[in-house]
């Protein structure tokens, strides 16, 4: 019979534990759980329930991964500041934004990220978050609420919004806002992804709910292919070349639908969030990314973490 070591011309490695990013083909054997494992990719992406935000609410923003998430902003009966960690398994209060508001925008990571724009009353204001707490910047040179974020604290784009709707597009440096190119499409309540040289703004209202698309270099913006599902108040995660979308409102009812883009167009997922919402946030990559908050009737604390196409995976080997 033919050896492993013979095929592959190397032995099984014993480890006590898996390995924490192991390679697509990478072979070990257990010996905690007594099992034969291997790396490998997800096929058909996944919604799955994660720990519930501590405060209920809608129209908040997010920024960084799966499991070093920043939840901030928002509305539950009235505007909030309130600011929230996650971990990958459930969420920490931390210190809450100097100007509570709703329909912010959002970028960065979970220990820098950056807040602005946002109502009552449309507000210009920036905060940015230093891992404990929030700290007042120079304000968007455009005040309004509806907007979309994408980038880092230090680099940081903001596009679109209201009132009244807009294609406004400005790009921040660590202290200031400066006025660039607007977008083709003036729409709120869009979703953003990317960087501020490459960003992806996606769907919206304009005169009614949208799946325009557009890319942004840097300069200007270019549009391109729409999503399948036109709608706005939804969330969205990834770069430019590879982002995800998912929830918000079709304008006649909520949307759990989940669309990803690879640069060119739109793929509908087979697979819809848990529950349907608009408002809802999020953050992270395509393929491994987070939505929290929303409302599905109400204002809600649900969380859901996204396992897209292409995500590593590690699977017990059993004979067949």
């Amino acid at each position: 019979m033919a050896e492993y070591i013979n095929i592959r011309g190397q032995s099984i490695e014993v480890v006590a534990s898996d390995p924490a990013n192991p390679t697509i083909g990478q072979i070990w054997y257990n010996s905690t759980s007594n099992t034969l494992k291997g790396g490998g990719v997800t096929t058909v992406g996944a919604w799955a329930t994660g720990g519930n935000l501590n405060t209920a609410r809608s129209s908040s923003a997010g920024a960084g991964t799966q499991t070093e998430s920043l939840a901030f902003g928002g509305v539950t009966t009235v505007p909030v500041g309130a600011t929230e960690e996650y971990n990958g398994t459930s969420w920490t209060n931390s210190n809450s934004l100097n100007t509570s508001r709703r329909n912010v925008g959002g970028a960065g990571t979970q220990t820098a990220g950056l807040a602005f724009g946002g109502r009552p009353p449309d507000t210009g204001a920036t905060e940015e978050y230093g891992g404990v707490s929030w700290v007042t910047s120079n304000p968007l040179n455009t005040a309004r609420n509806g907007l979309a974020g994408a980038g880092t604290q230090t680099a940081a784009l903001a596009f679109g919004g209201t009132p009244p709707v807009t294609g406004a597009t400005e790009e921040y440096n660590g202290t200031s806002w400066t006025n660039s190119n607007s977008l083709n499409t003036a729409r709120r309540n869009l979703a953003g992804a990317g960087t501020q040289t490459e960003a992806l703004a996606s769907a919206g209202f304009s005169t009614a709910a949208t799946g325009a698309t557009e890319e942004y270099n840097g300069t200007s913006w270019t549009s391109v292919n729409s999503m399948n599902t036109a709608r706005y108040d939804l969330a969205g995660a990834g770069i430019q070349t590879s982002a995800v979308v998912f929830g918000g409102s079709t304008g006649t009812a909520n949307s759990a639908a989940t669309e990803e883009y690879d640069g060119t167009s739109w793929v509908t997922s087979p697979v819809s969030l848990n529950t349907a919402r608009l408002e809802i946030a999020g953050c992270g990559t395509q393929t491994v990314a987070l939505g929290f908050g929303g409302n599905d009737g109400a204002v809600t604390a649900a969380t859901e973490e996204w396992t897209g196409p292409g995500a590593p995976l590690t699977k017990t080997i059993t004979a067949s």
